[in-house]
């Protein structure tokens, strides 16, 4: 054989090889998207019982006890009480390759439902001392029930999987009860991203005011990172006939919510990223004619940009406390750190939008500007490269204004979204690991 027979010999080698790569995975994409539409029904299902039986942050017992019982019904490895609540669930697949995480939260939300469904939420407790409902009013339910599914896809394709797929359900993402930890940042802390090592993480977001076939995303900063803050003026209690014999916090805390307006305009560069500082919350006085003693305030901070996010601090203590002098009285100012920005790492969602193209169309996949929302996925994401998304749960047409937002007692989401958020999902772990497969070769790991 001569040499340009030979180089012919090889190009058709190689190019059957790669023809069979490529009809074995798409084998493998057609039998995942039959099996995820095969699950609609018990997806639906198993949604709306979670519906009607929320339960909140760190209290996700029935939950994740379904949860549990599900993945190992299914033959996984499982580990309950992780981060209070938490479950993992571990699914090896049949050939070697990279670790690959999804997750989803549980918590409910201290909303009384308005909405009349038949599997509607009736629960109800105490919060922060008052009576309320509790409702999925952020789409919760959808994820763990969609997550379910892909755990059920996934598992009988096991064979086929080149790596492992870490299902992570976990409790408290609104946030721990008062006094405890909670959410992803205890479930990073108690090391849910090792033993394996997970290489990179996908989630999912529910959104109501997005209509059911679209997906939408952001490269880098994607939602805000939050700080909460507490003010407390003290000045001098008086007779309200008589203010000048005292020193009035009421006064000076108004001042200081104005001066705070002055943060956002004045002293960040907002052709860069966005950022917010809200007052929530103002108390102080019992009676029409006493000036009290002290006024607290308390309210939130968003930014998308750390060093914005210091400004904001910094000037929140300038302004309070400098204000508070100025009219002879003292400002204690307490800054928490509560969620990191949600950062789409951008090298891996530039690898994987494709994914969602196919999975969804290419007209369907939309650049969306960046949310001042936060979400606690992004403790993940300071540990290992991540995407988040979100799935469109809006009927197809209706208008925006007429679908209620997250957190609020009309929220509903349009059941018939459910099959695309699982198959994204799943197209995304084993696309990843396929990608991962095909670099390893090349570089001649």
């Amino acid at each position: 054989m001569n040499g340009r027979s030979l180089q012919i010999s090889v190009l058709l080698v190689t190019s059957l090889a790669a023809q069979t790569v490529l009809g074995q995975v798409s084998a493998l994409n057609s039998r995942i998207d039959k099996a995820a539409e095969g699950l609609e029904k018990k997806v639906v299902t198993w949604r709306r019982d979670f519906h009607q039986h929320p339960e909140l942050g760190n209290r996700e017992f029935q939950t994740a006890a379904k949860v549990a019982a599900h993945l190992q019904a299914l033959g996984m490895e499982v580990k309950t009480g992780v981060g209070k609540t938490g479950v993992v669930g571990l699914l090896k697949g049949g050939k070697p390759g990279p670790v690959v995480a999804l997750r989803a939260d549980m918590d409910g939300l201290p909303v009384t439902e308005r909405v009349d469904l038949p599997f509607k939420s009736e629960a109800r407790t105490e919060y922060n001392g008052q009576q309320t409902g509790i409702m999925h009013a952020c789409g919760h339910d959808t994820h763990v029930a969609m997550l379910m599914g892909v755990a059920e896809v996934l598992a009988s394709v096991k064979s086929d999987l080149k790596g492992t797929v870490k299902f992570i359900f976990q409790p408290a993402e609104e946030g721990a009860p008062a006094g405890e930890e909670g959410g992803a940042y205890l479930m990073v802390k108690e090391g849910v991203l090792e033993n394996p090592k997970v290489d990179a993480i996908f989630g999912l977001h529910i959104n109501s005011q997005t209509e059911v076939g679209t997906i939408k995303y952001r490269p880098g900063a994607t939602m805000a990172a939050v700080d909460q803050y507490a003010i407390k003026i003290k000045g001098k209690q008086t007779h309200g006939a008589s203010p000048w014999s005292g020193v009035d916090p009421i006064v000076t805390a108004s001042q200081v919510v104005m001066g705070l307006q002055t943060i956002v305009s004045r002293n960040l560069p907002l052709t860069e990223n966005a950022a917010v500082v809200t007052v929530g919350a103002i108390h102080g006085g019992i009676r029409q004619n006493i000036i009290p003693e002290e006024v607290n305030m308390i309210g939130t901070i968003r930014s998308l940009d750390s060093d914005m996010q210091k400004t904001i601090h910094r000037r929140i203590n300038e302004i309070a406390t400098n204000i508070a002098e100025s009219a002879g009285a003292k400002a204690d100012v307490k800054i928490d750190i509560m969620y990191p920005v949600t950062y789409n790492d951008p090298k891996l969602t530039d690898q994987m939008v494709p994914t969602l193209e196919v999975v969804a169309g290419k007209n369907n996949v939309k650049i969306t500007p960046a949310q001042t929302g936060a979400e606690d996925f992004s403790f993940y994401q300071q540990k290992v490269p991540g995407f988040f998304y979100f799935l469109g749960g809006m009927s197809k047409g209706k208008k925006v204004e007429d679908a209620a937002p997250h957190h609020t007692p009309d929220f509903q989401i349009d059941e018939s979204c459910f099959v695309l958020g699982m198959k994204s999902l799943c197209h995304l772990a084993v696309d990843y690991m396929e990608q991962s497969g095909k670099i390893a070769t090349a570089s001649g790991k």
